[in-house]
């Protein structure tokens, strides 16, 4: 029997999670592995899978020349099919030949394992083209057309099939035997396989000593009342509070350090100056879950606003004034060393309360509990929330812990309505993956006088079968093509719905709009009973 290298392994794995869409199967694929796989394997896995991939070496515009020489095409030839395929690293696969037309001159050992796979695509950072461009033949000349698709999402970094953060969790917890919450925190932080190992990540008797480490947050499911005018809700167990439109993060500060993780797991200490000088001047130590918010003069400001701050390695003194910052602190998950998470909401909340003087004294704000009594007080509070700033309501079970990801029955967030504009189908690209045989990705427009101006994007809010039916349209009434996109006649309308609108001089419209989708196909409007630009100028007049 031939002996299978490391590498194989993972090779199979990742195949194997590709084939399915059950989260079943792909943690019984991560188990499988885990079981085979070396723990210098098993962590370069897991850092892949959760997003801490290496640098790209080379540009992808770099990989796809080299793809179409190396398989003796025109460049225009493998553009137009990796259009139809819609993956960069499927089309690469499937349009090299099976073995490439020319030996390599410098024949080196090719990589066993995951580690010294990964460890390669490390080294060719920095190196001459030249360098890069034979070890990348030599790579791709020494692998199958499977592998080489495997390597080509290693390679650009396209590692979402479909494992989230939980998945790897539970199977990681399965594997081992531990506790899912305990794995999830420490999975948290900025941890590299470059520093740490399998043992110390994830089977050491202790946390590795890491006064910055965060906490897995709370997540909250979307608030769907029922149709009937008292909807089954026990207004007397929730503790009530308004959404704000921020980013969320957890505030830290032990032993005299201080640090600002966001929910993304970003730290972002050096972003936010102002607020690691007031953790430093609480008198305790802590975790505390909260929101960014452009605030000044006790009014919070726009999100847009809090953009020019995301980013910025430094910040000098001329955007600290202009696009001043809070921390609006709703929970609390560690006090004096203490993980606290295990206690209710209510308890939680009363560690803030009680220590509120402390707190708003270093310049932090403690997110304001909504007294409600009936429901129509409940509704009103959140019909009337986007004319706060706020984004809606958070409905927290007072007697529920601090949950690991979404939970149900613990957290959920009620937004309002979205703002919408009934807008023109001026361009469509193809879509990715699934997707990527039909036009799914759509440019809008609204009225100027007689001209249509593309103001947003939008990919998502359509069915299969609306899909299917303006991909026809698409494909039968273009205009002109611009390499993947193309202008359509402008016949068709569509409600689009946004969270927020702000001013923009990037944008031809003049405005920039927040989570754009598709609410319903408008198959009743004429398409000059389409929206006007003035009628966005108006929005943004409203809610800015």
């Amino acid at each position: 029997m031939e002996r299978r290298h490391p590498l194989d392994y993972f090779f199979q794995l990742f195949l194997d999670l590709d084939a399915t869409s059950k989260t079943s199967d792909k943690q019984r694929a991560l188990v499988r592995y885990f079981e085979h796989a070396p723990d210098s394997d098993a962590l370069w896995a897991i850092a892949l899978f959760t997003g801490r991939r290496p640098k790209r070496p080379m540009t992808t515009t770099k990989l796809r020349e080299w793809a179409a020489e190396f398989s003796g095409i025109p460049l225009w030839f493998f553009e137009e099919t990796y259009h139809i395929v819609g993956d960069l690293a499927e089309t690469i696969a499937k349009i090299l030949p099976a073995k490439l037309s020319a030996s390599t001159r410098n024949p080196t050992p090719q990589p066993q394992s995951l580690e010294a796979l990964v460890q390669t695509i490390i080294d060719l950072h920095g190196a001459p083209e030249s360098v890069q461009k034979e070890t990348l033949y030599r790579l791709w000349n020494h692998f199958d057309e499977n592998q080489r698709f495997v390597l080509n999402k290693v390679l650009t970094g396209g590692m979402r099939i479909g494992v989230s953060n939980k998945s790897m969790v539970r199977a990681l917890a399965a594997y081992l035997n531990e506790d899912p919450a305990h794995i999830a925190h420490r999975l948290m932080g900025q941890w590299s396989p470059a520093s740490t190992t399998f043992e110390q990540l994830l089977r050491a008797p202790s946390i590795l000593d890491d006064r910055s480490k965060p906490y897995p947050f709370c997540l909250a499911h979307p608030f769907t009342p029922s149709a009937t005018p008292e909807p089954n809700l026990d207004l007397s167990t929730n503790q009530i509070e308004y959404k704000w439109d921020g980013i969320r993060g957890q505030a830290i500060t032990r032993e005299g350090s201080a640090f600002l993780w966001s929910r993304g797991e970003e730290l972002i200490t050096d972003t936010f100056p102002e607020l690691i000088e007031k953790l430093q001047k609480l008198p305790f130590s802590a975790v505390m879950d909260g929101e960014i918010l452009a605030y000044k003069d006790g009014e919070p400001l726009s999100f847009q606003l809090l953009q020019t701050r995301i980013g910025r390695k430094k910040t000098s003194k001329a955007l600290l004034h202009n696009a001043p910052v809070t921390f609006l602190i709703y929970d609390v998950l560690e006090f004096q060393g203490v993980d606290v998470r295990a206690h209710t909401q209510a308890a939680r909340r009363k560690i803030l309360v009680t220590h509120r003087a402390a707190i708003e004294s270093a310049g932090f704000l403690i997110s304001e509990v909504l007294e409600v009594g009936e429901y129509s007080e409940l509704s009103a509070l959140r019909a009337n929330s986007r004319s706060l700033g706020a984004e809606g309501l958070m409905l927290k079970h007072k007697h529920m812990p601090y949950a690991t990801g979404r939970v149900t029955g613990h957290w959920y967030k009620w937004k309002t309505e979205p703002l919408t504009i009934d807008a023109v189908l001026l361009y469509a690209m193809r879509g990715h993956g699934r997707r990527s045989n039909r036009y799914t990705d759509y440019t809008f427009a609204v009225w100027k006088g007689d001209e249509l101006v593309p103001f947003t994007k939008a990919y998502s809010g359509l069915t299969d079968a609306e899909i299917d039916r303006v991909d026809a349209f698409v494909k039968k009434h273009t205009l002109d093509r611009f390499g993947p996109v193309r202008s359509v006649k402008p016949e068709l309308v569509f409600e689009v719905g946004f969270e927020g609108i702000s001013a923009s001089k990037r944008h031809k419209s003049g405005v920039s709009v927040r989570f754009p989708r598709i609410l319903r196909w408008r198959t009743d409007k004429p398409v000059k009973e389409a929206n006007t630009l003035d009628d966005l100028y108006n929005l943004l007049k409203q809610y800015e």
